[in-house]
């Protein structure tokens, strides 16, 4: 069994009747709803879930898990998802999917966010190995830009295909180096205020518990709220 899959089953073990679960989407978070299926025709589980994106949702309907849309919810139990990097303090980068608004409504209206990861994903600090994803207003991308530009920060336009990405929102989305003396709290603040911007990749204080697997054996690295 892979390391990818001794977490996600290890994640699917929290999971308890009636429950009502955020899916993540991605390799590991493809796992974790493989297994939820499994436990909801073999073990009977009751449960709810609600998708971060069209592709997840796709997933979950064609194992026959009962979805609900994220306009029907205010909270969730607990949210399943996986991390471009993982800093130290258990500070998320993510976003290569493009569905920022969704992931972070999710995991911040989550009783908690479990994260799956591998050694590979493990940084000393965020950015360390991509640039962080911006989503902005499709008219301000150009501002954003120029205003990233005079506070340290270099990016372009992420493409797709021929074209450009569009997030679930209808965003574009900016891929953003950062110089690398400035801290994650530098990066937030900036991101957060400025204007134009409707998320970004910088999930802090956010994570409850991530999960790493190493030759076999789970290690979950608990986040000190």
């Amino acid at each position: 069994m892979s390391n990818k899959e001794l977490v996600a089953i290890h994640a699917a073990r929290q999971v308890k009747d009636g429950m009502l679960v955020g899916l993540g989407t991605g390799s590991t978070a493809d796992l974790f709803i493989v297994e939820l299926a499994r436990r909801i025709v073999e073990e009977n589980l009751k449960i709810t879930a609600v998708s971060s994106s069209i592709i997840s949702l796709c997933k979950a309907q064609q194992l026959a898990i009962p979805t609900v849309s994220i306009e029907q919810l205010t909270r969730l139990d607990l949210y399943v998802d996986g991390a471009d990097e993982v800093s130290p303090d258990n500070t998320l980068l993510k976003g290569q999917g493009s569905d920022l608004v969704r992931e972070k409504l999710l995991a911040r209206a989550s009783d908690q966010f479990i994260v799956l990861v591998d050694q590979s994903k493990m940084v000393d600090r965020i950015g360390e190995r991509f640039p962080i994803p911006v989503e902005v207003m499709p008219f301000a991308w150009q501002m954003v830009q120029q205003g990233l530009e005079k506070l340290g920060g270099k990016g372009d336009l992420r493409k797709a295909g021929n074209g450009l990405a569009v997030s679930s929102y209808g965003s574009l989305v900016l891929d953003v180096a950062f110089q690398a003396n400035k801290s994650c709290d530098e990066m937030d603040f900036i991101l957060n205020s400025m204007p134009g911007v409707v998320e970004h990749g910088i999930f802090r204080n956010l994570a409850d518990n991530v999960l790493m697997a190493v030759d076999g054996v789970v290690q979950e690295i608990l986040t000190k709220h």
